[in-house]
């Protein structure tokens, strides 16, 4: 798109109670601004009877004008978010695994993603070589002999120095306190394995490879107060068989988990992710 336009273009997300006429009554009132509608996507919960829309539009728009219109000819439940298109700040919290660290570092590296990371922070600092190749800051916050508490308290000290729209764990090894949680609610973005519940504990692709699995998964979900319980962003798969040994299903999994994590991080910094109880309705 070029840049002339991107200045003007807009994402407006809209979700409440399923009624008659209602993408009528919102595209009316895109189009009484002058706004030019370039794509619309629309979803309804047959069990729930909700309505989810996404609607992308270019032209000179006063924000508070199109919400006020949109609030007249709406029911006061609907929730209503516009979004001006723009590079989402970041932090990543890791521990000792690389993999999905490093894959983000290279794609904020080359403008790949609609992001930025603005520093690394981890509970070990074995990955400060990696980060510092980057030039980004990279903060080593150990959480030895301390309480889960006080280590996230130092954790926060360092995150709100960045004001991050977004926090992503890249295998972050540790539970957080649903008072961290809470913090940052809705705005943390985790992955990991799939093998559970199946395989909990340590070493998973062992346990896997004993019991001869045939599917190495991983799941991208946003963090509540329940541990892996967080609403769904993304899932993938891919095949393996009896001649995968655990450490070919380690390296399997890690590349799994990858794509499984760029997808869903490309979803919610293009602002196609609705969260609705602990279920998300993707626009993709």
């Amino acid at each position: 798109m070029e840049q002339e336009n991107r200045n003007n273009y807009h994402v407006l997300l809209i979700d409440g109670p399923d009624q008659k006429g209602l993408i009528y009554k919102i595209t009316g009132a895109i189009f009484d601004l002058g706004l030019n509608i370039i794509s619309n996507s629309e979803f309804v919960d047959p069990e729930a009877s909700r309505f989810f829309m996404r609607s992308e539009f270019t032209g000179a728009v006063n924000g508070e004008a199109l919400l006020a219109k949109l609030q007249a000819v709406l029911p006061a439940t609907f929730n209503l978010a516009l979004h001006k298109p723009h590079k989402k700040k970041i932090v990543v919290l890791a521990t000792t695994e690389h993999h999905c660290l490093a894959d983000l570092l290279i794609r904020n590296e080359f403008g790949k993603m609609n992001a930025t990371i603005q520093a690394v922070i981890s509970n070990h600092g074995d990955l400060k070589p990696l980060v510092e190749k980057f030039q980004l800051p990279f903060h080593h916050v150990p959480h030895g002999n301390k309480a889960r508490e006080a280590h996230e308290a130092e954790i926060v000290k360092f995150i709100d120095r960045y004001q991050p729209e977004y926090i992503v764990l890249a295998k972050y090894m540790r539970i957080l306190t649903p008072a961290f949680v809470n913090r940052y609610k809705d705005n943390i973005i985790n992955i990991h394995h799939s093998f559970l519940p199946a395989f909990i504990g340590a070493n998973p692709y062992e346990q896997a490879y004993h019991r001869g699995v045939k599917i190495i998964g991983a799941t991208a979900h946003f963090v509540n107060e329940k541990l892996d319980e967080g609403a769904i962003i993304e899932q993938e798969v891919i095949q393996i068989d009896h001649k995968f040994s655990p450490e070919d299903m380690r390296q399997a999994g890690q590349d799994v988990e990858v794509i499984t994590l760029a997808k869903a991080l490309k979803y919610v910094f293009e602002d196609r992710v609705f969260i609705y109880g602990n279920k998300t309705i993707i626009f993709k």
